[in-house]
């Protein structure tokens, strides 16, 4: 996994202008089925991709933490939500809370996360391939597949699909 994680951001960049373009033509004209499509594709993909055996997105990207986000995990941790902010987040050029450092604080030695049942919705949906209306988030799915292999091969088998 260490190998196909190493290569997985250079096979990104020589997708990058393909897959831009492919998304570009996407968002103009997005085919009906598409949201299904996606579902099946992200569902073949993880049958057979498990992300404990990479956990690259934990280790090398943070999320977006809600205010919804905040709540339930300070609540979880039994702290007050400006303490788990304090201790945990910082708020981005953005204005939104992030993590402090990356990789996550919550990730332990085996790829586990502490905070699972009451992660971020941005840890639950990523890599959002199987978001409904998926042709409109074609610039954060370029960002995805230079992280995450299992979006770079669903995306690959979209576009084998779509042709």
């Amino acid at each position: 996994m260490e190998k196909r994680l190493g290569e997985l951001p250079q096979k990104a960049r020589e997708k990058h202008k393909e897959n831009k373009k492919f998304f570009t033509k996407l968002k103009r004209k997005p085919p009906k089925n598409l949201d299904y499509l996606m579902q099946e594709l992200h569902t073949e993909e993880f049958e057979k991709t498990d992300c404990l055996t990479c956990a690259n997105c934990c280790k090398t990207t943070g999320p977006l933490f809600t205010q919804a986000d905040i709540a339930r995990i300070s609540k979880h941790l039994r702290q007050k939500p400006q303490q788990f902010v304090a201790q945990y987040l910082r708020v981005d050029e953005e204005n939104d809370h992030v993590l402090k450092q990356v990789p996550c604080t919550f990730l332990d030695a085996e790829n586990q996360c502490y905070i699972y049942d009451v992660r971020p919705k941005a840890c639950r949906e990523f890599p959002h391939t199987d978001r409904k209306k998926f042709h409109q988030i074609g610039n954060l799915t370029l960002k995805n597949v230079a992280i995450c292999p299992a979006a770079f091969n669903i995306v690959e088998a979209m576009k084998q699909r779509l042709k």
